[in-house]
This record gives structure tokens, sequence and C-alpha cells, in this order.
């Protein structure tokens, strides 16, 4: 491990990264640890939300059941991401970053206990943690960064998360509906306005490309949290195995679960999994790709989550007859994963190969079909998919020097 992220200033604050390299700090892996239990809660709670039982509610309820627990899972990505950002942008090893991590863990906590009832009982809980995590990021920075230059978005930040605040803890007040708006709205405004740069009316904006980031630690905070959300279906998978018996059936489905999650991990890493720190580090605007990067990896934490819900349900009910909300998780949480992993490949190499998105085309072309089938048919059938794309990543590289990164930014 090579040093700290970044130098500290004589009075011990710790200013932006200068180049220095680094690992994930054994707090920030510990801060992980609470995503693996806070992704469990979010498949949990999608078979009520997504109304997922045989002959369940019909209609717009896994619509409207879905796109609450997407919410969720989004507010979870905020925070992980927000603290991921500030570790990779000053040091981690700084007794004040590392205050900043241990009060995102705990709310993070509190967050993962709340979500199976975050729109009736413990709504407050949700919102209050998550609040908590955002304004103390910022304000721990004001508290500690020395440099002037650097406290502007600080004080931005902490201004637009207050404003934000009002909708998160007002809602959490409210009937579902009005929580449900109010809750959307603010993360899309905070989701905005950190795009603009944080602009605050007399105090500016910031440009993202001008940020530094130690490239190495970002990336490396990418992988972990991908991980993390394999390691959530491997879990959810294993638990509804072996909460059952062990017929034919339900042993084909879990091999079915256990090959899909290895696929996914070997096409996430073939090649530019390995190599996203060498992109951020040869990219013309570093933070701009880190920024990129972290969308496309929302899209693939959703599509892994998805998956995983997909097949413990075709591990508790692997030959009855598949509702549309099951087989649109067990397709479509592969074909969010395949597009997302092409994007994932021109962000490290300004380019795509058709083997992604061919898979993901397929798989859209035979969910007609596999509306009319048994969950266990769809489930070995995108596993056979993703199988064809790992083998073709394989034969590419075959023979050939190991590919560089040339991201396009």
């Amino acid at each position: 491990m090579v040093g700290t992220a970044a130098v500290t200033t004589g009075s011990g604050g710790p200013v932006a990264a200068a180049g220095a390299t680094t690992r994930a700090t054994f707090l920030e892996l510990f801060f992980d640890l609470v995503f693996v239990f806070a992704l469990t809660r979010i498949s949990a709670r999608a078979f009520s939300d997504l109304a997922l039982e045989t002959g369940g509610n019909v209609g717009w309820a896994p619509v409207t059941g879905g796109g609450k627990t997407l919410l969720l899972l989004l507010a979870l990505w905020s925070v992980w991401q927000g603290t991921a950002w500030t570790t990779s942008r000053y040091d981690p090893y700084h007794s004040w970053l590392q205050t900043m991590v241990i009060v995102a863990l705990v709310c993070s906590m509190v967050m993962g206990v709340a979500i199976p009832h975050a729109f009736s009982a413990t709504g407050l809980a949700f919102a209050v943690a998550y609040v908590a995590a955002q304004l103390s990021r910022p304000l721990i920075l004001l508290l500690a960064v020395r440099v002037r230059r650097y406290r502007g978005l600080k004080l931005r930040m902490l201004i637009g998360y207050g404003c934000c605040a009002v909708p998160w803890i007002v809602g959490a007040l409210l009937p579902v509906p009005w929580r449900v708006i109010l809750w959307a709205a603010a993360l899309a405004a905070e989701y905005l306005w950190s795009r603009l740069g944080w602009p605050v009316p007399g105090l500016g904006r910031s440009t993202t490309n001008r940020w530094q980031v130690v490239g190495e630690h970002l990336a490396e905070r990418y992988q972990q949290f991908f991980l993390i959300a394999l390691g959530e279906t491997v879990l959810v998978t294993g638990l509804a195995y072996s909460g059952g018996n062990y017929d034919l059936p339900r042993t084909a489905a879990f091999a079915a679960a256990l090959v899909t999650s290895v696929l996914l991990w070997r096409i996430y890493f073939q090649r530019a999994g390995q190599i996203l720190a060498e992109a951020v580090s040869k990219a013309a605007h570093p933070a701009t790709i880190g920024r990129s990067a972290a969308d496309t990896h929302l899209l693939m934490v959703i599509g892994v989550v998805a998956t995983a819900i997909g097949y413990e349900l075709s591990i508790e009910h692997p030959l009855e007859r598949a509702e549309t909300a099951w087989v649109v998780l067990i397709v479509g949480g592969p074909v969010l994963f395949l597009l997302a992993r092409a994007r994932f490949e021109y962000e490290v190499f300004g380019r795509v190969s058709p083997a992604r998105w061919v898979a993901a085309l397929a798989l859209v072309a035979l969910l007609p079909l596999l509306l009319r089938a048994r969950p266990l048919l769809s489930s070995a059938v995108t596993a056979a998919v993703l199988l064809a794309v790992a083998l073709a990543d394989a034969r590419r590289a075959r023979g050939a020097p190991p590919e560089r990164a040339a991201p396009p930014f």
C-alpha cells in the first residue's frame, strides 16, 4: 500500500489528492459490510413490494412496488458513493475523514434496518439517517479542510443537502403517496444539483473535470461495491435453496443461479473491470470518467440485485406458472447488467464489443416466449446467453496481448 491519498497541511487538515496512489482502508471495507446487509433487506422487501407471490396483485402493483424499492436502493447508493468519492479525494487515514466514514456507517446501518418498513413505521428513521449521512459529510470536511480554495464546494454541498433534507423529513411524516413523491423529488434534486457542480447564488459552482481524485482508490471502491452486489446474489440464492427441499427442479434452479453469479463476475472483470484504475489515471479528466463510471456501476448493481431476486423466485417456484414480474426480474436483471457493462467497456476502451448488446437484444427477443415458460427454463436460458458472452470474451482475448485502457474522456 502506497502512503495516503493526500498530504496534510500543517494544521492537520486533509487537502485534495495530488497524484498519490492508495488502496481502500480497513475502515472503508468495514463500512462496505453494512451494505451486504442493506442489499439483502432490499431483496427481502421486493417480495412484498413487487407482489411476487403466485396469484398476487396485478395491474400497476409490481410497477409502483418496484419503484419504491428502487428509491430506497438509490438512497443507499447515494450515501455509499458520496463517501467513496470523499475518501478518494482526501486523505482517508486522517481522523476527520475516519469520523466521517464511521458516521456514514452508522447511518447506513440504520437505513438498512429501516428498509423493510420504510414506507410505514420506520420511514422517519430512514429519512433522518439518510439526511444525517449526507449533511455530516460536507460539515465534517468544512471543519477539517484548512485550505480556503477547497472549502467553497463543501459549503455549497452543505447548503444543497440542507435544502433537500426538508422534503426527506416532511415526506417521512406524510402518507405513502406523498412520501414517495417528496423522497423521489429530493433524490432527483440532489443528483441534478451535484451534476451542475452544486451551484449556489453568490457562491459560484464547481466543474467536475477539475476535481482531483486518486484513480486507483476510486476504481477499487467501485469494484468492491460490485462484489458486494454479487455477494448478495450468492447469499440470497443460498438461503433460498437451503430453506426448502433438495429435489431436482430446485437443485437445477440453484445451479443456474450459481452459474449466473460466476458469469456475472467473469463478464465484469474481463477485461475492463480489471483496469478501471488505469483508465481513470490515463483519462484527460479523471473526475469525469469517475463520475460516468459511478452511474454505470449503479446500473450494473441494480441489474445484479434484480437478478438475485429473480433467481430466488426461480429456486422457490421452479416449475410453477411464472408471474410476469418474475420473468422480468430473471431476464431483465441480466439485460440491464449487459447494457451497463457495454457502456463500461466504452468508458475504459472507447469502443464496445458486439457480444454484450447482441446478447441483451437476444434476451429481450426471447422475453415473450419466456413469459409463457416455467421460471426454471427462463433461468437456464439466461445463464446460457451469459455463458455465450463469457466465451466470446475469452475467444477474443486468447493469444492477444492484454488490451490497454484508452478512455475517451
